[in-house]
């Protein structure tokens, strides 16, 4: 069986010489021949084609272009969800750069590695606080610590609400209970309105940035994974919101939406899967287990376990954007950290209808 970098690179491949081929010779002939009925000539449309795909090409090759970088000295970050994973490299990372970092951990006071971790640096510009993002009152007082901390020559908080506190799970809609979506919003989106909210009176202050983390699943669904997709298209809708409103007070707000990083961050284990899975079946109403029938469910299982050794290893993609969004001058509203076949998938799933979309994925 051919590898699977192999298989993507081929698909890849395969899906940009039928697009090609669509565009060089179907399109051409569809526009000219409308061209021809409006009185149009035929060579305009032609050149109009070239000119929009150079355009493209452009777009998609071309590096990011510099936008002019805010001065750090002196600006301090909040992030939340800092015990591990992209919260625990974002602190780190930013604490580099010359931040000030107030990092929320959920097990600061378990005194568990990530935190302890922070900790060690002993450094007077990483400042660990207790943070249960599903707790209001940890959420106060984590405010009222960053605030008593703030130096008298800083305006506010530098915007920099980066919430990386977030769970994810699986499961078929009928076999996933209404506990598990409250406990993935609970997380993913209520904490994050949460903690925005309590921030946002000293981010308004600094004039700066809420940047929130999404998924590239809070712009497609999945199958399995309707709980998880619920709670990041909330995510980007209050961002979006928040944006529109935060506009007139010169705070900017972005949105990271991350690819398929589950080796790098841990989040999906072949232990978390089988636990999971128990869960899920056991949970079911009798109906759904005699109507599925545990050969359908095992296979979606075994789906879900090849998934635990897939995605990208490193997060540094995740962490250039997430610094881009709180140093650029004109942040990007959203940042697309993710694997080329996840973008292009991205892109046929937002932009296509619906029934090409479901044709060529599902």
């Amino acid at each position: 069986m051919a590898s699977l970098p192999f298989v993507r690179v081929a698909l890849l491949v395969s899906f940009s010489v039928l697009l090609t081929v669509l565009l060089g010779f179907g399109l051409p002939a569809l526009l000219n021949a409308v061209a021809k009925c409006c009185g149009f000539p035929e060579t305009s449309v032609t050149e109009c084609i070239v000119g929009v795909y150079f355009i493209f090409v452009l777009y998609v090759a071309t590096p990011r272009i510099p936008r002019g970088s805010i001065e750090v000295k002196g600006k301090s970050v909040f992030i939340t969800g800092c015990d591990s994973g992209f919260g625990h490299a974002t602190a780190k990372h930013l604490h580099k750069l010359g931040f000030t970092v107030f990092a929320g951990c959920l097990f600061k006071d378990k005194g568990e590695r990530g935190s302890k971790e922070l900790e060690e640096m002993q450094s007077d510009r990483m400042k660990v606080v207790q943070l249960d993002v599903c707790s209001e009152e940890q959420v106060n007082r984590a405010v009222e610590y960053v605030n008593s901390h703030l130096d008298d020559s800083q305006r506010g908080l530098w915007g920099a609400v980066v919430n990386n506190a977030g769970v994810s799970t699986f499961g078929e809609v009928e076999f996933t209970t209404m506990e598990t979506y409250r406990q993935v919003s609970e997380v993913n989106l209520w904490g994050v309105i949460r903690v925005t909210k309590a921030l946002l009176p000293l981010v308004r202050r600094a004039k700066g940035r809420v940047v929130n983390l999404a998924s590239m699943y809070g712009r497609m669904g999945n199958a399995l994974r309707s709980p998880y997709c619920v709670s990041k298209y909330g995510v980007e809708a209050f961002s979006d919101c928040l944006r529109y409103e935060m506009k007139a007070w010169g705070v900017k707000v972005s949105v990271i939406e991350p690819g398929n990083f589950i080796v790098a961050t841990g989040i999906l284990t072949r232990d978390i899967v089988a636990t999971t899975a128990d869960k899920l079946w056991r949970e079911a109403p009798p109906g759904v287990q005699e109507d599925y029938g545990h050969a359908h469910f095992d296979r979606h299982m075994a789906m879900m376990r090849s998934y635990c050794s897939s995605g990208q290893k490193d997060v540094q993609p995740v962490l250039d954007d997430i610094t881009d969004a709180i140093t650029s001058h004109r942040p990007f509203t959203r940042y697309n950290p993710m694997e080329p076949h996840w973008w292009i998938r991205m892109q046929v799933m937002t932009h296509l209808p619906a029934v090409i979309a479901d044709r060529l994925y599902f």
